[in-house]
């Protein structure tokens, strides 16, 4: 039976409540029921993300693997289809599936991640490739980033009336009009939709493979959001760093540069709102703001 990281029981405590509660007495069944069926071994010590836990087994004949076991919540549902729609082809591989527990076998992927690369660019440009990779046809059942971008104009809009417009109305108003304007054209394609280098591990038969997508139906450009998301607050020269990097990443993915930088700017305004209201500094607004108006 699997010892439960202590961390992991912590954080899904302290966001699941009683449920999340219920679920962890429940998860070394779980993993023991899914080793018994798909006849794996264990092969170390068990580890987590932000939802779920992951073990490191090993498959009828050796081969090395890991099985995941994620909280049963609407937005764990869609990964198992993202992975199976791309088949290995740019991302691991899911080799065994069970949609009513949320368990998955994946293929177990090399040591490192993408956020090792020291340069910026390089990783901006393995991302990229990545990205238009990823990009296939959208399989059924899968939440359209539609919503994601109507969710984000009322929230900004809300938040700048209720705060008492703390941020400059044409910034704000320009964040509306671009959430507008992407949930209007929303293309066919899957999109990972938390593209970050942390997501991206080094693969044997691939050099490069990711991890945990959400999975999304809609625009590719998205996925420019969570790359630089948590590196905003330390670049030097700010806006004309990041816009490069985006410029990269665009060119890599073969996106339009504009929709690019419009995904990033909302999502800043979005931020810097977010960083008001619930008392974060105010120079990590101000970066967000600042991220809020590069050019497209």
């Amino acid at each position: 039976m699997i010892e439960v990281p202590g961390a992991f029981v912590r954080e899904t405590c302290a966001r699941e409540g009683e449920a999340g509660r219920s679920w962890l007495d429940a998860l070394p069944g779980v993993v023991d029921e899914a080793l018994v069926r798909w006849g794996l071994t264990l092969a170390g010590r068990a580890m987590h993300g932000a939802v779920g836990v992951v073990v490191p087994v090993r498959r009828v004949g050796g081969e090395p693997a890991v099985l995941k076991v994620s909280f049963p919540h609407p937005g764990n549902v869609a990964e198992p289809k993202a992975l199976a729609a791309w088949a290995g082809c740019g991302a691991v591989r899911l080799l065994e599936h069970d949609a009513e527990g949320f368990a998955m076998v994946l293929e177990k992927a090399g040591r490192g991640s993408l956020r090792e690369v020291p340069d910026g660019v390089d990783r901006m440009v393995v991302a990229g490739r990545l990205n238009r990779r990823l990009a296939v046809v959208a399989p059924e059942g899968v939440p359209s980033l539609r919503g994601v971008a109507d969710e984000w104009a009322t929230e900004i809009e809300s938040r700048q009336r209720r705060l008492g417009a703390p941020l400059v109305d044409r910034v704000v108003g320009r964040a509306v009009e671009s959430c507008r304007g992407l949930a209007a054209y929303q293309p066919d394609l899957l999109v990972h939709g938390d593209l970050n280098f942390s997501n991206v591990l080094r693969g044997s038969r691939e050099p490069w493979l990711v991890i945990d997508p959400k999975g999304w139906v809609g625009d590719p450009a998205y996925d420019a959001v969570n790359l630089l998301r948590d590196r905003w607050h330390t670049m030097v020269d700010l806006v004309k760093t990041l816009s490069y990097q985006l410029a990269v990443f665009a060119e890599a993915a073969e996106l339009d540069r504009e929709r690019v930088v419009r995904w990033v700017q909302a999502c800043a305004v979005k931020d810097a709102l977010w960083s008001v209201e619930f008392g974060e500094s105010r120079e990590r607004a101000a970066v967000n703001e600042a991220v809020a108006g590069i050019t497209g």
